[in-house]
C-alpha cells in the first residue's frame, strides 16, 4: 500500500510534466518557430528567342530532354547570312583597295607638292587627302559590316544558355523565327530555391545564412538550405506592376 501511494503521485507528477513540456514545445514550435507551409520550390525559365531572324532549319533537341549549357538548340537557315558574310567580305576587299589608291594619290600630291610648289595646288593636295580619309572611314564601315555579318551567322545557331531541360517545345523545322520572339524554353537546373512567405512575428527569428530544412509535400523529401535573404516588401492586393512577390 505504501509503495502504491508512493508511485501514483510520482506517475501524476511525470504525466503533468510530460504534458506541459510537450505542450511548451507545441506552443514555442507553433508560435515561435520561424516555419510556414506557404512555399513555393522556384527555377528560373530562360524564354529563348534568337537574335536574328529566319526560317528553322533543324532542332537538334526533343522535349524535356536534359541540354548542357553551350548545346545547340535550333539552327536558323544560314544560307542568307552566308550570302551576307560574302558580300561583306567583297565589300571590304573593295574598300580597301580604295582606301589603299587614295592614300597613295594623297601621299603623291604631297610629295610633289613639297617638292615643287607650281607642280600641284594646294587645293589638289588638301582634296587627296580628304578622299584618302574618306576611303579609310569607308574602309572601317565596311570592317564593321563583315564582323556583323560574321555574328549574325555565328547568332544563327542558337545554343542553351544554362545547364537544365527544355520543355513546352513546339516548335517545328520550317517555323519561321523572329528576332527577340521566343521559340522554346529551357528550365535552368542550377537556379532551384524556396520561396517562402512567414507571419511577420517569425521574421525576427529568420536570419541571412542560417540553416533551413525544406520538406517537400511529394515523396517525403527533406532538403537542406541557407537562408540567402529577406526580401523587404511584398505587393499589395491592390498594386499594379507585378514587380513584388
Amino acid at each position: 500500500m505504501a509503495v502504491t501511494a508512493v508511485i501514483r503521485p510520482l506517475v501524476t507528477v511525470v504525466a503533468v510534466a510530460a504534458a506541459v513540456l510537450v505542450g511548451w514545445w507545441l506552443w514555442s514550435f507553433y508560435t515561435l518557430s520561424p516555419w510556414t507551409r506557404d512555399a513555393r520550390v522556384r527555377v528560373n525559365v530562360v524564354d529563348v528567342a534568337p537574335d536574328v531572324s529566319g526560317l528553322i532549319s533543324a532542332i537538334p533537341v526533343v522535349d524535356n530532354q536534359k541540354v548542357s549549357k553551350g548545346d545547340v538548340l535550333f539552327v536558323i537557315d544560314k544560307d542568307r547570312f552566308t550570302l551576307a558574310l560574302e558580300q561583306a567580305q567583297a565589300g571590304v576587299s573593295e574598300a580597301q583597295a580604295r582606301a589603299k589608291l587614295a592614300s597613295d594619290d594623297a601621299r603623291r600630291d604631297a610629295q610633289v607638292l613639297a617638292q615643287d610648289a607650281s607642280a600641284v595646288s594646294a587645293v589638289t593636295v588638301e582634296t587627296s587627302r580628304t578622299q584618302a580619309e574618306a576611303a579609310t572611314a569607308a574602309l572601317a564601315l565596311a570592317e564593321a559590316e563583315l564582323a556583323t555579318a560574321q555574328l549574325n551567322l555565328q547568332r544563327s545557331t542558337v545554343r542553351s544558355p544554362v545547364n537544365g531541360y527544355v520543355t513546352n517545345l513546339t516548335a517545328t523545322v520550317g517555323d519561321y523565327a523572329n528576332t527577340g520572339t521566343g521559340v522554346l524554353a529551357v528550365v535552368d537546373s542550377d537556379s532551384f530555391y524556396i520561396y517562402a512567405y512567414f507571419m511577420e512575428t517569425k521574421l525576427p527569428a529568420i536570419r541571412t545564412g542560417a540553416a533551413a530544412e525544406v520538406r517537400l509535400m511529394a515523396g517525403g523529401t527533406v532538403l537542406k538550405g541557407r537562408v540567402q535573404g529577406l526580401s523587404r516588401a511584398i505587393a499589395s492586393p491592390t498594386a499594379a506592376g507585378g514587380l513584388l512577390a
